[in-house]
C-alpha cells in the first residue's frame, strides 16, 4: 500500500555534482527537516553520501535516479562538501557525517518522543547498537531492532517488515545495509514505510563498537578513507583508490568546463 503525504516539507536545496543532486545541508538544517517529517510520519528518504557513493551513483543510472528522488542527500565527506562550496558557493562550514548525524537524530528523537527503528547488519551488532544508544539516551524509544537476512526478501517477508515498521509507530528508521543496497532499499520503500528512512550503514558498526572510527584529526583532514582502508585493506583498497581518482578527475573536468563557460568560482 502506498501512502500520500498530506504535509509538505521544505526540504533543503540540492545542487548537481556529476549528475547527482546533493543537498547543501549542515547538521542543523538536515536535522530540522528530518524531525519535522518524523513528527507526521512522512515517508521520506535521507542518504549520507561520500566520494564512493557519489561516484557509484554518477556511473549507475538506476542508482542515480533513485538518489535524485531522495529528500536529502547529505555531504557525508569533506571532499563533497568542498565541491558544493567551490562550484555553488554553498558556504558549508562542515560536512554532515552520517554517524554523527545518527547521534544527533537520536538525541532529538528522545527529547521529542519520536520512536526509532533499526534494520540491518548482524544480530550482535544491532543488539550492541541498541544497548549503547539507550545508555547514551535513556529516554530514546527504540521500537524495533532487526538484523539483515543478507539476502533479498520474499514479497511476503517484505510486506511483513513494512507492516512491523508501520505498526510500531516509528517516525524514523535507520538502515544499516551498506552502500548502495540501503539506498536502493529505501527508494523501493518510499511511499510504503510511514517514516523517515535514513541510510547510515557505517554508524551501525561505529556506535556498536564493532569497528573503530578514524581519529578526529584524520576526519578533519579528509583522511578517514585512508584510516578505513588501513583497517580493511582487502575490501576497501580498490574502492577508495579507484573512486578517489575518478572523483578528482571529474572535479578537474567540471572546473575546466566552468572556466570555459565563464562560470568558475574560487575557493
Amino acid at each position: 500500500m502506498m501512502f500520500t503525504d498530506t504535509q509538505q516539507i521544505d526540504w533543503p536545496q540540492k545542487y548537481d555534482l556529476f549528475g547527482v543532486q546533493v543537498s547543501a545541508v549542515n547538521y542543523d538544517s538536515a536535522l530540522e527537516s528530518v524531525i519535522t517529517a518524523a513528527r507526521s510520519n512522512i515517508s521520506s528518504c535521507v542518504s549520507h553520501t561520500a566520494v564512493h557513493g557519489l561516484i557509484e551513483a554518477s556511473r549507475n543510472p538506476q542508482l542515480r535516479s533513485m538518489l535524485n528522488d531522495f529528500d536529502i542527500v547529505a555531504p557525508d565527506g569533506h571532499p563533497v562538501r568542498l565541491a558544493l562550496n567551490h562550484f555553488y558557493g554553498a558556504g558549508l562550514p562542515d560536512r554532515c557525517y552520517g554517524p554523527e548525524f545518527m547521534l544527533r537524530t537520536c538525541w532529538r528523537a528522545a527529547a521529542e518522543g519520536i520512536a526509532v527503528y533499526f534494520y540491518g547488519s548482524y544480530p550482535h551488532v544491532v543488539k550492541r547498537l541498541k544497548d549503547n544508544l539507550l545508555r547514551r539516551y535513556p529516554k530514546l524509544a527504540i521500537v524495533g531492532c532487526e538484523p539483515s537476512l543478507f539476502r533479498p526478501l520474499t514479497p511476503q517477508e517484505d510486506e511483513e517488515l513494512v507492516d512491523r515498521i508501520n505498526s510500531s509507530g516509528a517516525g524514523i528508521i535507520f538502515y544499516g545495509l551498506g552502500c548502495p543496497l540501503q539506498e536502493k532499499f529505501a527508494a523501493w520503500h518510499k511511499g510504503k514505510v510511514r517514516a523517515v528512512q535514513i541510510c547510515n550503514g557505517a554508524a551501525f558498526d561505529f556506535h556498536s563498537g564493532n569497528k573503530r572510527m578514524a581519529p578526529a584529526w584524520m576526519q578533519r583532514n579528509s583522511l578517514e578513507w585512508l584510516f578505513r582502508m588501513s583497517q580493511e585493506p582487502r575490501r576497501l583498497s580498490r574502492r577508495y583508490l579507484h573512486t578517489n581518482t575518478v572523483f578528482l578527475a571529474k572535479l578537474f573536468g567540471k572546473a575546466v568546463a566552468e572556466r570555459r563557460n565563464g562560470n568558475g568560482r574560487h575557493m
